[in-house]
């Protein structure tokens, strides 16, 4: 018997606009304007004007350094600006690192295709880029006072992959980053009051990173790495991936230390992608937000899906509820390339409002009023665009309480809730 679905693609929102520009992996909205970081070069960085909601306008763009970088991750205080910069394709690259062994085991290049999840085809162009090596990961910073011309300030090598996720202040940048002689990113922290001139303050990796001073990893290839940490305080709070996450204490910024710590069960598949604590207390308790990231989902696993962690006693932080999203509310699930579970939520949590993007599940509005039963009230997935089904990656909100929804694929939706 077939089952008709009828799928409710907003609820208690309406569309106020949408601006069909490449996709990217982070926006951020601050003082009547919007800032994108695009996914894949040779989109940069865009910043739109945003004082007319209704009529966003592009009025600038800054390419990336070079064609094998992206530049998707932006930040924004007062007239600085932070753009990272990180080699393009780095998960395929990371996994052709195994190609030259698994060719001296015997195997075709349709068999390590298949072991590797590429396409044989696109085998010769990785080994080429493997070879050709990479030095222009790491970060640049803006004067944006004139937002139709960006000024570059400065510009930070690091190493590796470069630079990925990162949080910022007037006084600190916090680096998710890879860094000679450690294996996965870690957690650098640079002085960034003289912005032309940014110095670096300190390190904070996992144990088991630093092969350089001798430790060894107790897990295999980068399961175990910072996504990036957020300041809360006088805490940072780091997403570790397939460790958990830890909260370190930021009073010190040349020695931050670990003063809490959660690892989830090795039941639950996805990733650590974003950790921070609510604002306010409930109840005269604290409560922090956690998000998985969904990545390839095999049938039967655990999509990757949000936590609420009441984080009261920092040496006793426990999972008071989860939420998670059915398969049957998006029409896009199982399309070939769209991913479905959760990813990102908006990296301020000044109310119990929690707003998270769900890749083909597009916006997901939470109200976590009652920690134990999060409530979704609000809801918004995007019609497919000029890069397919929706993939919405990252959500702000600005001080009118205006939504802005990035697709990874293609666009912007600006939206408008009614309760």
């Amino acid at each position: 018997m077939k089952v008709e679905v009828e799928y409710e693609l907003a609820r208690n929102v309406r569309k106020i606009a949408r601006l069909d520009i490449a996709g990217g992996g982070q926006i951020v909205v601050e003082g009547g304007y919007a800032y994108v970081g695009h996914m894949k070069p040779p989109m940069g960085t865009s910043i739109i004007d945003v004082r007319d909601p209704a009529k966003p306008v592009v009025v600038a763009h800054i390419e990336p350094p070079d064609e094998y970088s992206h530049t998707h991750k932006v930040r924004v205080v007062d007239n600085i600006m932070i753009t990272n910069v990180e080699q393009d394709r780095r998960h395929p690259l990371r996994r052709g690192e195994k190609i030259a062994g698994l060719r001296a085991e015997g195997l075709s290049d349709e068999e390590i295709a298949a072991k590797l999840n590429l396409k044989a085809a696109d085998l010769p162009n990785i080994l080429e880029t493997l070879a050709r090596g990479y030095d222009m990961g790491g970060f640049r910073i803006w004067d944006i006072s004139d937002k139709t011309v960006p000024k570059l300030l400065s510009y930070v090598k690091t190493h590796g992959f470069g630079v990925h996720r990162f949080d910022m202040d007037d006084r600190y940048a916090y680096i998710s980053t890879e860094m000679e002689g450690y294996v996965g990113n870690i957690l650098v922290t640079y002085d960034i009051s003289d912005p032309s001139n940014p110095t670096e303050v300190s390190r904070w990796h996992m144990d088991g990173q630093h092969l350089a001073g001798g430790e060894v990893p107790t897990w295999d290839g980068y399961g175990v790495r910072l996504h990036h940490a957020m300041r809360c305080g006088d805490e940072l709070w780091a997403a570790v991936w397939h460790a958990g996450f830890r909260v370190l204490d930021a009073t010190d910024m040349s020695n931050p230390k670990v003063i809490g710590s959660y690892r989830f069960q090795p039941g639950i598949p996805e990733p650590t992608h974003t950790v921070m604590p609510m604002e306010q207390l409930i109840d005269g308790r604290r409560y922090a937000v956690v998000i998985d990231e969904e990545h390839d989902h095999l049938p039967g696993r655990l999509h990757g899906f949000i936590w609420v962690m009441d984080v009261t006693d920092l040496n006793n932080m426990v999972p008071v509820s989860a939420w998670d999203l059915t398969e049957r509310a998006s029409p896009w699930v199982g399309q070939p390339g769209v991913r479905f579970g959760g990813h990102q939520f908006r990296e301020k949590l000044d109310s119990t409002l929690i707003y998270a993007t769900w890749f083909a599940g597009g916006l997901r509005v939470l109200d976590l009023a009652d920690p134990h039963l999060p409530v979704e009230v609000a809801h918004y997935i995007p019609e497919p665009g000029q890069g397919g089904p929706a993939q919405s990656n990252d959500v702000d909100v600005d001080k009118n309480g205006l939504i802005y929804v990035l697709d990874r694929n293609n666009g912007v939706d600006i939206l408008e809730m009614k309760l």
